[in-house]
């Protein structure tokens, strides 16, 4: 489940949990509401985690150490 998956369950389990006021026989809206909200809250939370540990804000800034060894000398070996 991706960050935009987990941003699409939060808004309908909003929707549903607080904007509905239908009754339907055999199904409680607010508590399927509900469950989205928090499934998609933890999805969101878990794309985060998994975001910053693969490839975070860290993975572009990191320092690179780079060695100079100054200027090319001559060729090794005899001059063909």
């Amino acid at each position: 489940m991706g960050l935009g998956v987990g941003l699409m369950l939060s808004a309908v389990g909003a929707v549903l949990a607080f904007a509905v006021n239908a009754t339907v026989s055999g199904v409680n809206i607010h508590s399927v509401g509900w469950i989205l909200l928090i499934v998609g809250i933890v999805g969101i939370l878990l794309s985060l985690v998994f975001w910053s540990s693969w490839a975070g804000p860290g993975y572009f800034t990191r320092r690179r150490t780079y060695y100079d060894e100054g200027p090319a000398g001559p060729p090794a070996g005899p001059p063909y």
